[in-house]
């Protein structure tokens, strides 16, 4: 897989991962600063580091699967893993502006 190949895959990952959202909070996760990973294999293998804003996050499962699916649904993506971590934890400043603005911190 070429390196722009790569780079396609990823951008339409990020495209999916805007889509996804919490349902708790009007913005979506990537936004939220909640993907700290997205790395696309030569085999087209995708694996995802992701958080939540708090560990105890009663959506966790399911937003966990909605990510996989839409990930795993994608041209050019084999399988996809997503990976809970929880370190760095995560703060607001991991949010985008929008994010900030669409939640009233800015």
């Amino acid at each position: 897989m070429t390196a722009e190949e790569k780079t396609k895959i990823e951008e339409r990952i990020v495209d999916v991962l805007k889509t996804v959202y919490d349902p708790e909070i009007p913005v979506n996760i990537y936004d939220l600063g909640l993907i700290y990973k997205v790395d696309v294999k030569d085999s087209g293998d995708v694996e995802l580091d992701m958080t939540f804003t708090a560990p105890s996050c009663p959506a966790a499962d399911f937003i966990l699967e909605d990510v996989r699916q839409k990930v795993d649904s994608l041209e050019g993506v084999k399988n996809a893993t997503v990976n809970l971590v929880f370190e760095p934890a995560w703060d607001q400043s991991m949010m985008t502006e929008e994010a900030r603005v669409e939640l009233g911190f800015e």
